[in-house]
């Protein structure tokens, strides 16, 4: 039985703080472009930028995600 990262919950959470991508991008060092693809789900984060963007926009690491369990 493990976790997998469903879609990503970033950009509800970016309104909800009522933060734009580049806001983020200021705030983290990372790229805009790069928390693009997070938001559009093209890529995964990291736990160490889980973290890091969590801090910013005021939730848990594991709220940034949708999370699907398996039992297989």
């Amino acid at each position: 039985m493990a976790f997998s990262q469903g879609r990503c919950l970033l950009e509800f959470h970016l309104k909800k703080n009522h933060m734009t991508q580049q806001d983020l991008a200021n705030k983290t060092g990372y790229t805009r472009h790069a928390i693009s693809h997070y938001v559009n789900n093209r890529s995964f984060m990291s736990p160490a930028v889980m973290r890091t963007i969590s801090k910013f926009v005021r939730c848990r690491m594991e709220d940034l995600y949708e999370w699907d369990w398996s039992d297989h």
